[in-house]
């Protein structure tokens, strides 16, 4: 188990204000242990709650050239054909995962080739578990060209407690499969494009794990 990068500034920010915290309660309260306890417990919560959601597990990733496989943590909460408005312009099944502040927060590739598309789009922070914040929540919009030919959209959205989305992808970057491509800050959704003919392996209501669930096969 590691800590991720993306984790030290607020990790920063949790301990000065912990230390803060602590020296303003010894020196409000000198003789009242119970102000100096709360001070304690309450800084170690936020340490643990840090400490917990940036946390970056080692694991053994599903390497399947056949198939699509969850690019993060989390439920599946929609399956629909729907029309992808920004780059395909055509129908495809969409899939989305929900992540709740627990889950571990590092968002991977789902298949490998290049990368052809890779936008950010600023927007609200609307419950991500909404379909409306598909396309109105901040998000970014990454687009993968398989070898088969086939492309693969994932979209990164924002949620109500979410207020960052670090995305690594660059247009014309090699995409290896599992590999990182960003991380969400807090509680969020990532959406997949998939192409109508794609045999689904999951179902509403699933949990899935980043780089271990197969989630549908060309």
């Amino acid at each position: 188990m590691k800590f991720h990068k993306e984790g030290y500034p607020t990790l920063l920010v949790t301990i000065l204000f912990s230390t803060i915290m602590i020296s303003i309660a010894k020196l409000i309260f000198p003789e009242f242990a119970i102000a100096h306890w709360f001070a304690y417990i309450l800084s170690g919560f936020l340490l643990i709650v840090v400490v917990q959601f940036f946390r970056h597990p080692t694991r053994v990733h599903t390497i399947n050239q056949n198939a699509i496989i969850a690019p993060a943590d989390g439920e599946v909460v929609v399956i629909e054909e729907t029309n992808e408005d920004e780059y395909f312009k055509d129908k495809r099944i969409q899939v989305s995962i929900f992540m709740s502040p627990i889950n571990v927060h590092v968002n991977r590739y789902p298949i490998a080739g290049i990368v052809t598309y890779a936008k950010y789009h600023a927007g609200k922070f609307l419950v991500a578990s909404l379909p409306k914040a598909s396309t109105e929540n901040e998000r970014t919009s990454v687009v993968v060209k398989h070898e088969n030919g086939t492309s693969i959209l994932f979209r990164q959205v924002a949620g109500a407690l979410a207020r960052r989305i670090v995305m690594y992808s660059k247009e014309g970057d090699a995409a290896t499969q599992c590999g990182e491509m960003g991380f969400i800050k807090f509680g969020s959704r990532v959406d997949l494009y998939l192409p109508l003919d794609a045999k689904l392996k999951v179902k509403i209501g699933d949990a899935v794990k980043g780089s271990q669930s197969v989630i549908a096969e060309f």
